[in-house]
């Protein structure tokens, strides 16, 4: 049996814990697994670890003050990949891993996924552990899933995975497991499985002065903001986790070590690239984005990418001055859309806007005194930029009155793809997601209309024997007192 599993979000002592708590005996399955990357077979085993919002200086080897030995080791024994690209938050960038295509084929190009949305990975899309499975892979997945729970049909179990331990939305404390989604709407988020891992359930006062967590802040004491300060306690901790699955690893998969690979790669290109390497099919059905680019990391071949789809959400459209004569007639600027071409990044809009705000982590002094802080103005007028992103990769000279062929180029190609996008998903808050109604749990709580017209006969034929039981003894009760 070979195994594929995905590690996301979670703190290396959990995942640790949690890989073996969920397949029953700790030992026996070690030595199992241990005895399986043993045996000789052309199908690898797979284990995908996702840091899920981790920067790109948030690691050694990118000259950070955070400290991450077993990463710089992988990087230096491995290849790093120099053009790699995934969404700038959860829910797309999952989905694209989980289904090989960009989020404008499945509904999810403008937002992420809410607690309280009816909404989930579309039911239709293959996910990546149903391929494996297909051809012989036990799929487990640890850590946060963040794709929609609103019902059980879009539950890890449900999407191809044989287990699942970790919680469902899109953050969650490490140690309460209780999330709140806006006043009132707070619960329970840590499963096993298909059910709330109560056992895991430690109260809602973390330990404070353990040694462990003593440990791992005292190495970053030297960092004045403790927001950031914690954080990269909290990566040391991910690269721990690394170190101790890597153990277990020694069978060598690249033929060239110690590279980089500078060819485009996107996260839609593991999907074809892990079955293809699993030695799956993949059929023309399923309409995949990503390309099987294995051999451009392996043995140094040139990427089969050429492009990239950045995005296109046509809801955001606050460029005031964004319209179809500043996009040549090929293109509304006011949408906001990115696309990388080559050399070429284009982007219309507003870039940068969205409904994700993060909180200021460093006053203004520390800015002044400890970190360059860059500002770039654009023209007001301005809803076009180009850049050339591999000699401006900090994207600081806009091209795009220089270069006015190179635009219409791109418009098109956008225009292109916007011609294959799906309508997007993002329906309202539904109040029966919340978790006080559920058993305090978040978890799957949509019914469909006949299930839901089922549950209210029940109830009414309920009602109505109770009102009639009640009637009777007022009867009875009349009854006796005319006798008496």
């Amino acid at each position: 049996m070979f195994t594929f599993v995905l590690l996301e979000g979670l703190c290396v002592l959990s995942v640790i814990t949690c890989v073996y708590a969920s397949w029953g005996n700790p030992n026996s399955n070690v030595k199992n697994q241990a005895n399986e990357l043993d045996k000789p077979t052309s199908q690898p085993h797979i284990i995908f670890i996702l840091a899920d919002d981790q920067g790109f200086r948030d690691v050694g080897y990118h000259g950070s003050e955070i400290k991450t030995p077993t990463l710089d080791r992988l990087a230096s024994e491995g290849v790093k990949l120099e053009n790699y690209y995934v969404q700038p938050i959860c829910s797309p960038s999952r989905s694209q891993f989980m289904t090989g295509r960009y989020q404008i084929h499945t509904g999810l190009q403008h937002s992420i996924i809410r607690a309280a949305q009816p909404n989930c990975l579309p039911l239709e899309n293959v996910t990546l552990p149903q391929k494996l499975k297909a051809v012989g892979y036990s799929t487990h997945m640890v850590g946060k899933w963040h794709l929609g729970f609103y019902k059980r049909e879009c539950m890890p179990t449900q999407r191809g995975f044989d287990t699942f331990f970790g919680y469902l939305l899109g953050s969650g404390d490490y140690y309460s497991h209780y999330k709140c989604d806006g006043p009132g709407m707070c619960g329970y988020d840590l499963y096993d499985g298909e059910e709330a891992a109560w056992d895991q359930d430690r109260g809602s006062t973390p330990p404070s002065c353990t040694p462990r967590r003593r440990r791992y802040l005292e190495r970053y004491k030297s960092i004045p903001n403790l927001h950031r300060r914690k954080y990269a306690a909290m990566v040391s901790c991910l690269d721990e986790a690394v170190h101790n699955i890597t153990l277990a690893l020694k069978r060598p998969l690249l033929l060239r070590k110690g590279t980089s690979c500078r060819g485009l790669v996107h996260i839609t290109d593991w999907f074809p690239t892990l079955v293809t390497l699993a030695e799956g099919s993949l059929e023309e059905d399923l309409n995949l984005d990503g390309y099987d680019v294995w051999e451009a990391i392996s043995e140094g071949f040139p990427s089969p990418r050429q492009d990239i789809l950045h995005n296109i959400d046509p809801i955001y459209t606050k460029a005031k001055n964004g319209s179809w004569k500043a996009g040549h007639g090929i293109w509304n600027t006011a949408v906001q859309a990115a696309i990388r071409v080559g050399d070429w990044k284009l982007l219309t809009g507003v870039p940068g806007y969205s409904d994700w705000v993060p909180p200021q982590t460093f006053s203004s002094v520390l800015l002044t005194n400890r970190w360059h802080n860059e500002r770039v103005r654009w023209d007001r007028g301005k809803s076009v930029w180009l850049f050339n992103i591999t000699a401006d990769p900090y994207e600081r000279v806009d091209l795009s009155r220089r270069h006015p062929q190179v635009v219409k180029r791109l418009l098109l190609r956008l225009a292109q793809y916007n011609k294959t996008a799906v309508p997007v998903r993002y329906p309202a808050k539904d109040s029966r997601s919340n978790p006080q109604l559920n058993g305090g749990v978040w978890g799957p709580w949509y019914k469909e209309k006949g299930e839901e017209d089922g549950e209210s006969n029940l109830l009414t034929n309920q009602l109505d024997k109770r009102r009639r039981k009640k009637k009777a003894r007022r009867k009875h009760k009349q009854r006796r007192g005319s006798r008496d």
